[in-house]
């Protein structure tokens, strides 16, 4: 292989990061403030419920497999904190007990459809397609059952200073101040407010490390690896499959479960639609963040860029006054170009020589 060639192998290879950047000068140039602080925040949480979904999705798809309920059980778990803090609430008990009471019981709840996902698919062996599908519509059907058709209100106004909380302020001619905003801010002066670090973001950055970690760096991230590159042969390597993909199936839904619990932290509100729109989202992030829907492939890493991408899109379309439904056919578009790379050009993909 010549200079050149390899100089357009590597270019395949991060095509992704390539196009991030190139989309971010374009939308910088052909519309105002996209490199501001509120702009940039703006992606950032605008990105978070679909990172979330694609880190989980990651694990999924590098072995081979797909979660279809993701959206659905992100939908569910915000129903079910937002009654729970609703309903304690409401009682008397205080915002510090209700709060975390919601959140700790919503992710213990997020575990059971992944941990029914992956018996179905490593047990019995049903296609994770049906298998995620079948539980798509029982996490919509139980979400919509508790709410009744209808978003949960009346939460703990402490909730939405957590899930609209940023560790410091900045304020033009009054400085930073740290973990509130500034006394007696003026009505008029809060548009030039400036929330630096969402408390979300970081928790969002903290977990994609430590997953990241297990996935690229632990012996089950490498087990992952092999179930995804030939499962055969990692059954027949003694590598303990079923346990790995249950495994597996269950954080994809612990991230769907969180990204609903941050849903309702961020709007108030639980709702069984929260996740509906996101599905997508995660699945396209993570292809065309390099992962191979034939299983084998994949980074924390390219998710993440991948996810950025459709933030940036979303924001930026945003930002020039155009339709944000039309973001469906972009992504779609990128979706269906990712595929075609994986499937006639895999060195691409494949970060190895």
């Amino acid at each position: 292989m010549n200079s050149g060639q390899r100089v357009a192998v590597q270019v395949g290879r991060n095509w992704v990061a390539l196009f991030l950047v190139i989309l971010s000068v374009l939308f910088s140039v052909t519309g105002r403030g996209f490199f501001s602080p509120k702009t940039l925040n703006n992606i950032l949480l605008t990105s978070s419920p679909a990172l979330l979904l694609a880190a989980g999705e990651t694990f999924v798809i590098i072995t081979g497999g797909i979660d279809l309920s993701v959206g659905f059980v992100r939908g569910l778990i915000s129903v079910i904190s937002a009654i729970i803090m609703r309903d304690l609430y409401a009682r008397g008990y205080s915002p510090s007990f209700c709060i975390p009471l919601g959140i700790v019981v919503g992710l213990a709840l997020g575990l059971l459809p992944g941990l029914i996902n992956g018996i179905l698919v490593a047990r019995f062996r049903v296609p994770p397609f049906i298998a995620t599908l079948g539980m798509y519509g029982v996490a919509n059907g139980f979400a919509l059952r508790f709410s009744k058709g209808f978003p949960i209100t009346f939460l703990p106004p402490e909730v939405g200073q957590i899930g609209n909380g940023f560790f410091a302020y900045f304020l033009p001619g009054r400085g930073i101040s740290f973990f509130e905003r500034h006394p007696d801010i003026a009505e008029g002066e809060m548009r030039n407010l400036i929330g630096i670090v969402p408390y979300s973001i970081v928790v969002v950055a903290v977990l994609l490390l430590i997953f990241a970690f297990i996935l690229s760096r632990t012996q089950f991230g490498q087990h992952v690896y092999a179930i995804g590159g030939n499962i055969d042969a990692a059954r027949r390597a003694g590598i303990p499959v079923d346990r790995d993909l249950i495994r597996v199936y269950m954080i994809s839904s612990f991230f769907a479960a969180l990204s609903g619990i941050m849903y309702t932290l961020r709007f108030v509100t639980g709702r069984a639609d929260a996740g509906s729109a996101r599905m997508l989202d995660s699945v396209v992030a993570v292809v065309i963040g390099g992962a191979s829907l034939y299983g084998g492939t994949g980074s924390m890493i390219g998710s993440i860029i991948g996810t950025l991408v459709i933030g940036v899109l979303e924001t930026g379309m945003v930002n020039l006054g155009l339709p944000t439904h039309n973001k469906y056919v972009y992504v779609g578009i990128i979706l269906v170009l990712a595929v075609l790379i994986d499937q006639f050009f895999p060195e691409m993909v494949k970060k190895g020589e």
